[in-house]
Parts: C-alpha cells; structure tokens; sequence
C-alpha cells in the first residue's frame, strides 16, 4: 500500500481505509451529511490531512470517532488500512455497547404473532377450501 503525504479525497480515503465497501457508498454517505471533518458537516471532494478529526454515523446509528493518522490512495489488506487511522477509546466503548444491545435484544421476529403462513399451515387451508373453491352458483340455485 502506498502512503502518501499529500491530500486525499475525503470519499476516497474512507473507501481505502475499509469504513465502505465501494467508493460511491463512501460518497452517498457523505452526501447525506452523515461525515463530519473537524466538526463541520463535509462534501465528499474535500481533502484530507493527517491529524483531521473524523466523525462517522453508519446506518445502525453507530458514531465512531476517528483521527486521521496516514493518507493512502491504494486499497489494501485490513490491518494496514486500520493503521491509517485512530479510534477514540468513547467510540470503541460506544460501538461494544451497542453491539452487547443488539445482541440481547429480542428477535424482531417474535413480536410477529400471525406471519406468513407456512407450507403446513398453507395445506391445511388449501384441504378446508376444497369445498368451498369447488362450489359454483348454478341458475338452478336461484330462488324465485
């Protein structure tokens, strides 16, 4: 990976050091004012510099806060890409708690009391209407 001294593009750097899958997630995400540099809501154009204070929300509502430690403009292994940067000791804490909550809360699928019916459930339906689907009116049902 090379390590650069110069400025690197905001959505770029974050696609580099692994926070996104894609470089256009990294750009949406800044888009959408989700990405603060050094407190100010940023674009994703805007450069960086080493010693620039990150803060990040992903999509779980997971706030991380983040040092700017190395620029690169290569996407590499894991362990590299976590050197480009520091978290703040809050930030991992936050991030450990919430995933402990995620964990110990219900499954969302429990509060669903009647769902999709399964194939079980859907022949035994299909065994009770075979009657009813069977049944046609016929012009000698009327009552005249």
């Amino acid at each position: 990976m090379t390590i650069s001294t110069d400025r690197v593009r905001l959505d770029k750097w974050l696609w580099v050091a692994r926070f996104f899958k894609t470089r256009s997630l990294a750009a949406d995400a800044v888009d959408r004012g989700r990405v603060e540099v050094n407190g100010q809501v940023a674009k994703a154009s805007r450069d960086l510099r080493p010693g620039d204070q990150l803060l990040l929300r992903t999509d779980g509502g997971v706030r991380r806060e983040l040092t700017v430690l190395a620029l690169s403009l290569q996407r590499g292994p894991a362990p590299v890409a976590q050197s480009l940067y520091r978290e703040s000791a809050q930030s991992v804490a936050a991030r450990e708690e919430a995933a402990l909550q995620r964990r110990l809360a219900p499954d969302p699928g429990l509060s669903i009391e009647q769902g999709r019916p399964t194939k079980r459930d859907r022949r035994t339906i299909a065994r009770t209407q075979v009657a009813w689907q069977r049944w046609s009116a016929s012009i000698d049902d009327t009552t005249d």
